[in-house]
């Protein structure tokens, strides 16, 4: 595709998202929560400072992951609320299962006519959109 600039999308190469913060109050307590209810796993952890650290979790074969940053560490994350949508093959089947392990939906699956789409709550509050995949 040929920009205005005459340059085209390709020269500098497709940026991808990498990651998504979720700013928390306890990282152990997210960790928990992520991996333990919702099924990710840890995909980068290191330590930032003597209680904090960067982690990174997210589907196994996700290209994107959340970072599970401290609010201790980011003055102004109030004002940076998320707004992440999760997409699954079959959205009745992961509510059942994440429902099971105790995660808090604020909507069960519901068709918003373009695709069923539910929203759930992590362990500080955050609001979380899960979609079903459909055929475009």
């Amino acid at each position: 595709m040929m920009l205005s600039n005459g340059k085209t999308f390709q020269e500098g190469g497709f940026m991808k998202i990498a990651t998504a913060a979720v700013y928390v109050e306890s990282q152990p307590e997210a960790l928990k929560f992520w991996t333990e209810k919702v099924g990710f796993v840890v995909r980068r952890k290191q330590r930032m400072s003597e209680n904090a650290s960067w982690i990174e979790v997210g589907g196994p074969d996700a290209e994107t992951c959340l970072v599970l940053f401290p609010k201790s560490m980011m003055q102004n994350w109030a004002e940076r609320k998320p707004s992440v949508v999760f997409q699954c093959e079959d959205i009745q089947k992961q509510y059942e299962a994440m429902s099971s392990r105790g995660v808090t939906f604020q909507q069960p699956p519901k068709d918003m006519g373009w695709g069923p789409f539910a929203i759930f709550l992590d362990t500080e509050g955050n609001v979380f959109g899960l979609r079903e995949t459909v055929a475009t």
